[in-house]
């Protein structure tokens, strides 16, 4: 029987503005819209005053009521030994006194959250250790993590346990060390296995070392061994990039994301292009070539396709913390600079070094800032967690909505099909190769348009 949700009425035409649907072209796929404007789709949230953040954060860690669907682990490490030139997001160099300190204050923050009535009242789906350089950390280290992890959460029987980092150190003490603390997927940065590419990026080791040690590490069949390939990068023509994708397939690796360059402000790279040093990085109509040739690389080789931009060699790799976290599942952060959400609140951690072990010390939560998430969270992350998957289902958006959005957005959805983004089938709208290079965009698009649909009571 098909279920019954409030009616609503369709939007109104006038907002169907360029910047919503995109533009009619006979190329939508690279000129549907101007660019992509960032990596992840979302709004709507509102600040929390500073005074407030602890008591609203032990509100929520103190409520083993308030947990409800899938939960993900974040836990971040924010050190690097170099920072490469498209980063946003470099904190400290590397160093073994630094890194012990932190560590030391990680494991009691760990123990504290892990205590929380909120944590032990539902399994966790999936954990990830990302950064920075997770890898830096010494293999004893690496071990203790996973099984604190292990030892002190809830976790589901097939969770998911990544361990993200580098290839240039990852010696098999270290692999050895993380699959026995419990670690049992791996995602590598590999970015372009290119050596000129890669030493323009700052990414340490030529071609030769790097295709050499993943095709080592997946012949191991131990755990998934994943690696993201970012596409736009300079010197990356369209042949690099060929090349790159059949290097992936000779490497071995269980998956792979395939990124593209997001140009962001206060980037190594920005400078270094303003000052003449790097060439322009691609263009988003090339940017959207790449993505074509990967797509259609991966259907070549019959890969299995998990999301719009990551594919799967078989079985055994999920990429199930990318498919909850950036979508439907709430997410407990630990660690300087990580960002989470639970319970109805956005969570973000001090930063700084000294704050963050500082604020530990003192018992208290290391809360750089808290935000209170939208009244239309719910239909938000079910939206993106939609485009992400690249078809847009009335059922799901439905249910997260309470009402029939599906029928609402019929306009958007019919002007996205004119213009050759989607094509609108019954009760699913599904993205066309254009539309999933543009999936963010379109994601966006949609939540932006949520306020202006008028909810009416059912007759």
């Amino acid at each position: 029987m098909k279920q019954r949700f409030q009616t609503v009425e369709p939007l109104d035409s006038t907002l169907l503005t360029p910047e919503a649907v995109g533009i009619a072209t006979p190329d939508p796929l690279r000129y549907a819209f101007a660019q992509k404007r960032s990596a992840h789709a979302g709004g709507g949230a509102s600040m929390v005053d500073a005074e407030q953040h602890q008591s609203v954060a032990n509100q929520v860690l103190n409520n083993a009521q308030g947990a409800k669907g899938k939960r993900c682990l974040y836990v971040h490490v924010p050190f690097c030994r170099v920072r490469c030139t498209y980063c946003n997001f470099f904190q400290y160099a590397s160093s073994q006194q630094l890194i012990e300190d932190y560590f030391a204050a990680l494991m009691v923050e760990l123990k504290t959250k892990a205590a929380m009535p909120w944590t032990q009242a539902a399994p966790f789906h999936a954990v990830y250790i990302g950064g920075g350089t997770p890898t830096d950390l010494s293999p004893a280290q690496i071990k203790t993590l996973g099984q604190m992890i292990r030892q002190h959460f809830p976790l589901t029987p097939d969770c998911e346990l990544t361990l993200e980092g580098r290839i240039n150190r990852f010696t098999d003490e270290l692999f050895e060390s993380a699959l026995e603390g419990g670690f049992n997927r791996f995602s590598f940065g590999i970015q372009s296995f290119d050596t000129q590419v890669r030493r323009k990026a700052k990414r340490l080791d030529d071609r030769e070392v790097v295709l050499k040690r993943v095709q080592e590490l997946s012949a191991t069949d131990a755990a998934p061994i994943v690696i993201d390939l970012l596409y736009g990068l300079p010197f990356q023509d369209l042949e690099v990039w060929q090349q790159d994708l059949a290097d992936f397939l000779e490497s071995g690796a269980h998956g792979v994301d395939l990124y593209q360059l997001i140009e962001m402000g206060g980037t190594p790279m920005k400078g270094m292009i303003e000052k003449g040093k790097l060439p322009m990085p691609a263009d988003t109509a090339t940017k959207a070539t790449m993505f074509e040739y990967g797509a259609a690389f991966m259907d070549k080789h019959h890969l299995r396709r998990l999301s719009v931009n990551h594919w799967a060699r078989d079985n055994r790799e999920r990429s199930l913390y990318n498919s909850l976290a950036k979508t439907s599942a709430e997410v407990l952060p630990l660690g300087a600079g990580a960002g989470g959400n639970l319970g109805g609140y956005g969570f973000m951690q001090h930063r700084t070094l000294d704050k963050y072990i500082e604020t530990i010390n003192n018992g208290d939560l290391p809360l750089m800032m808290v935000t209170k998430s939208s009244p239309q969270a719910a239909i938000n992350a079910s939206i993106k967690a939609n485009f992400d998957r690249g078809v847009v289902s009335a059922f799901e958006v439905n249910s997260a909505a309470g009402y029939d959005v599906f029928n609402a957005c019929k306009p958007l959805f019919e002007a996205w099909q004119v213009n050759g983004l989607a094509k609108l089938e019954d009760q699913y709208l599904t993205l066309t190769l254009a539309g999933q290079f543009w999936a963010v965009t379109m994601a966006q698009a949609m939540i932006q348009l949520l306020p202006h649909i008028q909810v009416q009571q059912a007759a």
